[in-house]
């Protein structure tokens, strides 16, 4: 009977060993094996030049919006927004910029009127479901290191305008745009314009360097006068930059275990600070990591 007694009086400290402590976003991140992170291709990355020498960079999508992307990359290649600006910084929505397509004829190789690449079709895109409604979709989720708001009926899927994505300015249907207007998005996400303009990047570095910008006075945040504008020295696909000077960056998987723990994190926090998880989590408040390339 001693012996049960004591062995008994043991339970309760087994029971009260202490439960780990949940990872933070940013500690699973930090943790997630290199197996977890996929290469951006040089020919995805365009890199953009502003004045002062400062660079901002972003990843194309041609997944979502091939003709769009193949203009953009034929533009860049022919050099033609050397010495265009940016010329409109609309406070909490988009910085624009762009060169006059009336007078400064396009590089060989460039479609003027593009398919409208509002949406692509959803066969062929592996996609980690959000977990939580979508306020713009029937559902919502990451497919290739991309937000994206999809329909399972129609079978389309669309990437989101989140916050640092990257759209072609248009005017009025039938125009699509061609690639030469483009716009980041520097506020709430505007997810009304998804399925209204073709999204083609995101900016996956120095969004800081256009979201910092004095903003336009005039209608829209476009800037009253050309010593207002920004000067684009020069803009440059990855492939173009010589190997030793290219930039080299790195998604998470969105299909990997690290993702699907940070997703739920995301949605779930129980970070020291929070008192009460939110239970779920919008679109484009779980953004996919993306990092410079590890040495």
């Amino acid at each position: 009977m001693r012996r049960i007694a004591a062995a008994l009086a043991l339970i309760p400290l087994i029971a009260a060993a202490p439960a780990a402590k949940p990872k933070t976003p940013s500690e699973i991140v930090a943790a997630a094996p290199r197996a977890d992170w996929r290469e951006i291709p040089a020919d995805d990355l365009l890199v953009f030049e502003l004045r002062g020498g400062k660079k901002v960079v972003m990843q194309l999508a041609p997944a979502f919006a091939p003709v769009h992307v193949a203009n953009i990359r034929a533009l860049a290649r022919g050099g033609w927004w050397n010495g265009a600006s940016i010329y409109r910084v609309q406070d909490n929505y988009v910085v624009q910029w762009g060169n006059n397509e009336s007078t400064k004829p396009f590089p060989a190789g460039v479609v003027a009127k593009p398919p409208a690449e509002y949406h692509r079709a959803r066969k062929g895109l592996l996609i980690t479901p959000l977990g939580s409604p979508d306020a713009y979709a029937p559902a919502a989720g990451f497919a290739g290191g991309w937000p994206v708001a999809y329909d399972p009926r129609a079978g389309t899927a669309n990437l989101a305008h989140c916050y640092a994505m990257v759209g072609v300015g248009r005017d009025l249907s039938p125009d699509t745009g061609s690639g030469g207007e483009l716009y980041a998005v520097i506020g709430h996400a505007p997810r009304h314009l998804d399925r209204n303009i073709a999204v083609v990047a995101r900016v996956i570095e120095g969004i800081d360097r256009l979201s910092a910008l004095p903003r336009g006075t005039e209608a829209l945040g476009f800037y009253k006068d050309e010593s207002m504008h920004v000067p684009i020295s020069a803009v440059r696909l990855g492939s173009e930059i010589p190997a030793g000077a290219r930039p080299a960056f790195q998604y998470m998987d969105t299909q990997s275990a690290s993702f699907g723990a940070y997703l739920k994190a995301r949605a779930n926090r129980k970070d020291d600070f929070f008192i009460r998880p939110a239970g779920g989590v919008d679109l484009c408040n779980a953004a996919v990591p993306v990092r410079k390339k590890p040495a």
